[in-house]
């Protein structure tokens, strides 16, 4: 199966006062037609940014210096700023963690969602309010007419996350990249939107990049992974396997931190240190300084993706023995 997406051994850096902080160092991963793909790991390892990276969305001191992201074969990364501007939205569409700084708060819902469709797909004003009342309702929003004429502060969280995604899918897009969907909201508001991205990735034949920092929510909704550590991949494989028997050091120090239920008064396990500032500034694999079972090698190489088994990898020495 050809793959919707391949980004190839990226490279990012930004500028700063103190030098060049270098965030992506060679990510490398596919999702696939129809797939959900989760991008998991700690605050500062890149998720992120890789996401940004794809459509383009950087800041100005911030720099692609190197690597590929082929979406249906092209380059986007060779794109003119006119034609990734016209690609945001109609083929790959974003959903931000806050929906409440991404909706503009002076505009209704209906003007938002109708625009973004109106340009587009370059069609009449009937045909976007249509429209936006058929994503709206799809989305499980009740009495669309008065939402599309609302303003954001008069919707909840989950119901402005609701607006979001709806407007992501307005215009029919292939690859949809959800930046931590549901960090802003209550537990019960999160499992409906889960449930939500998964009903909706089905019915509207869409690829989901679920970027967060929550393993459960990965377990819940994702096919396959990519554990990010210092702007690299640790980890890759299908939810299952890297479940059922991680690999990584890293993967499994996170596995061994998520809350058990019956744990109550038992103390939580945790990863020590902290998530390097500048990974690719460092010498060998950015995860050595923490980990327990690094070997002197660990300090002085960069551990490449080996492969385990079918379509699972890690960037570990440890694995280059199986």
């Amino acid at each position: 199966m050809t793959a919707l997406l391949e980004v190839r051994d990226l490279y990012l850096e930004f500028k700063t006062s103190r030098g060049k902080l270098k965030a992506l160092n060679g990510i490398t991963f596919t999702v696939q037609p129809g797939e959900i793909f989760g991008l998991v790991g700690e605050t500062g390892c890149g998720k992120t940014v890789t996401g940004l990276s794809i459509l383009r969305l950087l800041p100005r001191s911030a720099a692609l210096v190197g690597g590929q992201v082929l979406f249906e074969g092209t380059n986007l990364l060779d794109l003119s700023r006119s034609q990734i501007e016209s690609l945001r939205g109609s083929k790959i569409a974003m959903i931000f963690q806050d929906p409440s700084t991404s909706l503009n708060p002076v505009f209704s819902i209906g003007s938002q969602i109708e625009r973004v469709i109106r340009q587009h797909m370059h069609v009449g004003r009937r045909q976007a309010h249509e429209k936006a009342c058929s994503v709206l309702a799809a989305v499980g929003l009740p009495d669309v007419e008065r939402t599309l004429g609302s303003y954001p502060h008069q919707l909840s969280g989950g119901m402005q996350q609701r607006v979001m995604i709806a407007m992501a899918l307005s215009c029919s897009p292939h690859l949809l990249i959800a930046d931590e969907p549901t960090t802003s909201l209550d537990v019960t508001i999160q499992a409906q939107i889960l449930k939500l991205l998964r009903e909706l990735q089905k019915k509207f034949a869409v690829s989901v990049i679920l970027i967060t920092h929550n393993l459960g929510v990965i377990a819940q909704t994702c096919d396959r992974l990519a554990v990010l550590y210092g702007g690299r991949v640790a980890e890759t494989g299908s939810s299952r396997d890297i479940f059922n028997q991680p690999q990584h050091p890293y993967t499994r120090g996170l596995m061994n931190a998520i809350p058990r239920p019956g744990g109550r008064g038992a103390r939580m396990a945790t990863i020590p240190g902290t998530v390097p500032s500048n990974p690719g500034a460092m010498t060998g694999c950015a995860f050595a300084p923490r980990c327990g079972s690094a070997m002197p090698r660990c300090s002085l190489e960069t551990p490449p993706l080996f492969t385990i088994g079918e379509n699972h990898s890690s960037a570990c020495f440890l694995a280059e023995r199986k």
